[in-house]
């Protein structure tokens, strides 16, 4: 029996901020592949090693967590004053599905680095010696942003000395603006409240934030669901009650938000919305044995992303927490300390992260101008991912 040989398709393996994922230029895709659809999908799931029953991705580039089974696709602009489209595609482990819904913030550090390399933005917009700005059209999302990515004799430069809390070694600093990051269309808070009761059957009435920015989010108090904010990893992912709990509070939090109809279809919808807990600022020991300090942060944050606790913090998910902590009465506010605030350190379970957010309210309805945060990004790997040529 003949079986179709592998193929080539020019890749770039990069980390962005606390996520790693497989990056391509659209034109270098397979034709069937460079239009969104079937084929598309399977390669892209084919590329990752997915679906995986065995959950581990060994036969693909992933690395069996939502952080590292993610893909990026870049295209020549469609918005003008723009350099680059900037496609995510969130792949599933163990199954058979890429969610498109939404963006990635923690790569979103790579792109600029990408776009740059791979010939997307003019050469007399890239310094000798500098910064370069790099527009951005989330097309996930439909939004604009901005990367100021350091060059050094014309060309990106990677290493450095600025440290990251969930990334091992330290790198180049990339400033990334996310401009007016209410996530698509409609309101920041699309209940129309800043605190919601939110019912969740078998496990009960949660007072609950959710919003629209940078990725919606579905935010909690720890304590009203049993936990204290400074759980690690597998402190949740251990534990099939909890992850069920979040699962439920996820998919009735996305009907009240519009995102979807009837809670079945949140399984067709793993990668939004996310559910967060916050809490007031305690001590803690970091997954890294690191000791934070209360006094040293605002508040606690911990995410779920694709059914997990998250490791670090995803950088959409960050976008949320600035925007919402920058607006007085939302959960993430008051468990900072309240009051107007322009920027928030939060501790997550890799460590602490500062952002920063500008909102305003008009006509009783509240709007972000821009989410600000500063990430890493590096190149892993670059050529060609081999695929099975009939995988598409």
């Amino acid at each position: 029996m003949m079986h179709a040989p592998q193929i080539k398709v020019p890749a770039t393996y990069m980390r962005g901020g606390t996520s790693k994922g497989a990056f391509f230029r659209l034109q270098d895709l397979p034709e069937p592949c460079q239009v969104p659809g079937e084929a598309r999908d399977k390669l892209l799931l084919r590329v990752i090693g997915s679906p995986d029953p065995y959950e581990k991705q060994i036969d693909g580039l992933g690395n069996a967590t939502s952080s590292t089974s993610k893909t990026v696709i870049l295209a020549a602009p469609t918005q003008p004053d723009h350099d680059v489209d900037y496609l995510f595609g969130q792949v599933s482990i163990d199954k058979p599905f890429v969610d498109w819904s939404g963006n990635c913030g923690n790569l979103t550090a790579a792109v600029g680095a990408f776009a740059i390399n791979g010939g997307f933005v003019a050469k007399d917009r890239i310094p000798e010696n500098g910064t370069c700005v790099v527009r951005i059209w989330q097309a996930n999302i439909q939004k604009t942003i901005v990367a100021h990515v350091p060059i050094t004799n014309g060309e990106v430069q990677e290493t450095g000395d600025f440290e990251l809390d969930g990334v091992t070694f330290p790198a180049a600093e990339v400033k990334i603006e996310f401009m007016d990051p209410a996530d698509g269309e409609g309101a920041m808070f699309p209940t129309g409240h800043l605190v919601d009761d939110l019912e969740v059957p078998g496990v009960g009435t949660l007072k609950a934030t959710m919003i629209n920015a940078g990725i919606p989010t579905i935010f909690v108090n720890a304590e009203d669901i049993g936990y204290k904010g400074t759980e690690l990893q597998n402190d949740i992912n251990s534990d099939p009650k909890a992850l069920a709990m979040f699962e439920t509070i996820r998919a009735h939090g996305a009907v009240k938000m519009g995102l979807i109809k009837d809670v079945a279809e949140a399984a067709n919808r793993q990668h939004t919305p996310k559910v967060a807990f916050v809490a007031k600022p305690a001590d803690y020991v970091s997954s890294s044995g690191k000791q934070i300090s209360g006094s040293d942060i605002d508040l606690l944050v911990r995410a779920m992303s694709m059914g997990k606790l998250h490791h670090a913090m995803m950088g959409t998910a960050a976008v949320a927490i600035a925007t919402a902590s920058a607006i007085p009465g939302t959960l993430v506010n008051l468990a900072a300390g309240g009051g107007d605030r322009t920027e928030v350190t939060f501790g997550h379970p890799s460590g602490t992260l500062g952002v920063g957010a500008e909102a305003k309210e008009v006509s009783g309805q509240w709007t972000a101008t821009k989410a600000i945060m500063s990430r890493s990004a590096r190149i892993i790997m670059e050529g060609w991912v081999r695929v099975p040529g009939d995988c598409f």
